[in-house]
């Protein structure tokens, strides 16, 4: 059985069972990151050598699309973790990588993504955060993450601050939970899609940080943010929104051959909702082609995976829009009462486009990359 396959046999086991009801109560999967700890998938870019199963962003790739076919939420949360540890083993000194590490392989501890503010949105590469030098050695930091997913069960927060001794320049900082003066506004979240992710904002109240808790040399988190973050999170919201897709063209022709009528047919019998399916079903097939392709390309560190990636997630997004409109119509009057987890698919498709980076935003890079300028 490939890895993937284990993956997917993994989430129907423990994911899927609980998607429904995180959902409708808005609450984040629990249960599935507890057994995600426990069968190893929060070490699963550790290498081998540290306690880890040493796998690649291939493995990256499908594990996120296997939990996402699941329950999309779960593939996004467990995503950023997997974005937020690769950023603290390439870039962080000895000291965090180990600490970090060790609560991973040991605790089943996992991380998240802390990026985005109220006034910069998609652009979270503009950090406002204020950040202080302290006598001792150390930083405080005062200010508000907007929307910050998994908040409250993550172990580990990764932020962005301005430099305080290049001008210009950003860093990454990793903020533990337990962190004094760090507060979560949960009666923030009203998301209307991937609702159990809990996405809510973050203030910094007086926090206090030593100088081992930065990520990387001083004012390299721009670098960082371009070169790790953004080619694993793109790469796994790509993977989320395939596995939507692959979700939805299951969940869609099972429909439509169980809506049945008097006369003993069925919705699949009628032709405009067999084109409505072969689209849908096409659109999965596409992304994930596209996406698996993307994955394969980071790894070999082909000359236009950053194009190939970005497009995957553009694709995949997209495709997850067009088909959730089409399961819809399929659906008819009792997916629209929410009789079906078509609904739940469409409004978590939707939320695709407004992640940061935006898919404008994406479009416009992608335009870039294919003609050699700098993506900013």
């Amino acid at each position: 059985m490939s890895f993937y396959e284990e993956s997917k046999e993994f989430a129907k086991e423990f994911i899927e069972p609980y998607a429904k009801s995180s959902d409708e109560e808005g609450r984040f999967p629990e249960e599935s990151f507890k057994a995600m700890g426990e069968k190893g998938y929060f070490k699963l870019l550790i290498p081998e050598e540290m306690g880890g199963l040493g796998k690649t962003a291939v493995e990256h790739q499908q594990a996120v699309m296997a939990f996402a076919e699941s329950n999309p939420t779960a593939g996004l949360c467990y995503m950023m973790h997997n974005v937020a540890l690769m950023t603290v083993l390439t870039n962080g000194n000895d000291e965090l990588k180990k600490k970090v590490v060790d609560d991973i392989v040991n605790n089943n501890k996992f991380m998240a993504l802390a990026y985005s503010e109220f006034g910069t949105g998609t652009h979270f590469y503009i950090p406002e955060v204020k950040v202080n030098n302290n006598e001792d050695g150390s930083f405080t930091f005062n200010g508000v993450k907007s929307m910050v997913t998994s908040a409250t069960h993550a172990s580990y927060y990764l932020i962005l601050t301005p430099s305080t001794e290049k001008e210009g320049a950003i860093n990454n900082w990793l903020v533990p939970l337990e962190s004094d003066g760090l507060e979560f506004k949960m009666e923030h979240w009203k998301g209307i899609g991937m609702k159990d992710n809990v996405s809510c904002p973050m203030q910094l109240n007086d926090v206090k940080l030593d100088e081992v808790n930065r990520i990387g040399e001083e004012g390299s988190g721009e670098e960082q943010v371009f070169n790790v973050v953004a080619p694993y999170f793109i790469l796994g919201l790509a993977s989320v929104y395939t596995g939507l897709n692959l979700r939805l063209s299951g969940i869609t022709n099972e429909y439509a051959l169980n809506r049945k009528y008097p006369d003993g047919s069925n919705l699949a019998n009628i032709e405009t909702v067999q084109l409505h399916l072969a689209k849908i079903y096409t659109n999965a097939m596409s992304s994930k082609a596209l996406t698996e392709l993307a994955a394969r390309s980071l790894v070999a560190g082909e000359e236009d995976a950053v194009a190939k990636i970005i497009a995957a997630r553009i694709s995949a997004i997209d495709k997850g829009i067009e088909s959730a409109t089409l399961a819809m119509r399929v659906g008819g009057g009792k997916t629209y009462n929410r009789i079906s987890e078509i609904e739940r698919l469409m409004r978590d498709a939707y939320a695709g486009q407004i992640m940061a980076p935006s898919l404008d935003v994406l479009n416009v890079w992608l335009g870039r990359a294919l003609t050699g300028q700098p993506l900013l």
